[in-house]
């Protein structure tokens, strides 16, 4: 019956957000476009994050540019993001961000650019230095800066190196 397999299909299909941002590449290329998150998640309360986007599956991900003609649809290997800027809190959306420890860092990213701001480290307390950071499971990850929030992908971390608080 085409009425039972159109209300099964309905069951499953997500509705996505278009999240903006803007990609930096191991090609040197930096992107600005649109990220497709969808409205909810099973890890956490609320609409998928992008930083769970990122962290959820491995290869490509589709990203929708102003190009040429109009507005098409690429597809990015995970691999090779360098940093996504995003430009909403969605940083602050994790359960326990106002509790974590913050840590002031420095990183050296593989395209020679240096990144200083704060990561949360979301481990007991002993257990929150920035080595625990660098062990943390996830590929992508949080640095805040004073003026943009980063997911930085771990695999292009060259140096952590902890920054005094001033």
């Amino acid at each position: 019956d085409v009425m039972d397999v159109e209300s099964t299909a309905s069951r499953f299909r997500y509705d996505k957000r278009r999240t903006e941002a803007v990609v930096t590449l191991a090609s040197g290329e930096s992107v600005r476009g649109f990220f497709f998150t969808e409205g909810g998640t099973a890890h956490h309360e609320g609409p998928q994050r992008i930083v769970d986007l990122l962290n959820d599956e491995r290869g490509f991900f589709p990203f929708e540019i102003k190009a040429v003609g109009g507005v098409r649809t690429v597809l990015h290997n995970r691999s090779h993001v360098i940093t996504v800027a995003v430009f909403d809190d969605e940083a602050r959306r994790d359960p326990g961000y106002d509790v974590a420890a913050r840590r002031q860092v420095a990183l050296l990213l593989t395209n020679g650019r240096r990144v200083e701001g704060t990561v949360r480290i979301y481990r007991p307390e002993g257990r929150d230095r920035v080595s625990d950071w660098t062990r943390q499971p996830e590929q992508f990850r949080y640095i805040e800066s004073d003026t943009a929030t980063f997911i930085v992908n771990v695999a292009h971390v060259v140096t952590v190196t902890e920054v005094p608080a001033s």
